[in-house]
C-alpha cells in the first residue's frame, strides 16, 4: 500500500472539504492512501454532534458546518492540519485503532520538541499541562477516512477564546512555541510526515 504525502500550503477550508469529499468518493481499492499537509485562513468548524451553544463569541470568524466527527474548533495560521485520506478496511484498522495512531504520532512528535504531551479518556486529542495542543476529526465513509487532526504550532490562540473548544467549557489550548522556539509549520509538517511514516509504511 502506497501512502502519498502532499505539502498544499495555505488553503481555503470548504474547497479543501469539497477536495476531500470528492477524493474520497472516486477512490477505487487500487487506490493510494494519502496525507496532506496544510494551513487553513481563519475558521471556526463545527462537528456533526456540534451544538450551538459552544460558539460563544465567533466575531467575524466564519463558521462552518462540516460532516467530521467532534464539536467545534478553530483552523487558523500557523497551526498544522494533517488530514487522513485512508482506506482503513484495507488495512484491516478500526477507526478507534486510528485515533489512537495519531495521538501517538502526535505525542511521538512533541517528544521531538522536548515536550511531554499526554491523552486525556474519553476526550480525543493530545494534550499538555491539562492544555490541549491538538484535535482529532474524522469522517469514515465506506471504510475510507478524510477530515484528521489540527496541532497548534505557532499562532494566535485569542479565537479560541470565542468558543468552548471541542465542546469543554474554558478547556486551555497552547501551542508548540509555548514551549519550544523558533519553530515554523513547513518544519513541523515534515517531523510529522517522517513520524506518520514510521506507523504507516510509504
Amino acid at each position: 500500500m502506497m501512502l502519498q504525502i502532499k505539502y498544499l500550503g495555505v488553503q481555503p477550508y470548504l474547497s479543501v472539504w469539497d477536495d476531500m469529499k470528492r477524493f474520497t468518493s472516486s477512490r477505487d481499492e487500487n487506490t493510494d492512501d494519502e496525507l496532506w499537509l496544510l494551513e487553513h485562513p481563519a475558521v471556526y468548524t463545527q462537528g456533526q454532534a456540534g451544538k450551538a451553544e459552544h460558539i460563544l463569541n465567533p466575531s467575524s470568524i466564519p463558521v462552518v458546518q462540516t460532516d467530521r466527527g467532534g464539536q467545534v474548533t478553530y483552523h487558523g495560521p500557523g497551526q498544522l492540519v494533517a488530514y487522513v485520506l485512508m482506506d482503513i478496511s484495507r488495512r484491516n484498522l478500526g477507526v478507534r485503532t486510528l485515533v489512537a495512531k495519531l495521538e501517538h504520532i502526535l505525542m511521538d512528535l512533541l517528544g521531538k520538541y522536548g515536550i511531554v504531551a499526554n491523552i486525556q479518556p474519553g476526550a480525543p486529542g493530545v494534550y499538555v499541562d491539562d492544555k490541549k495542543i491538538a484535535s482529532i476529526g474524522l469522517r469514515v465513509k465506506n471504510g475510507r477516512t478524510y477530515h484528521g487532526i489540527a496541532l497548534n504550532v505557532a499562532m494566535d490562540l485569542e479565537p479560541f477564546n470565542g468558543i468552548n473548544p471541542c465542546g469543554f467549557a474554558k478547556l486551555r489550548m497552547t501551542q508548540i512555541s509555548d514551549y519550544f522556539h523558533p519553530v515554523s509549520v513547513s518544519t513541523v509538517s515534515k517531523d510529522f510526515a517522517d513520524t506518520f511514516l514510521t506507523y504507516f509504511e510509504r
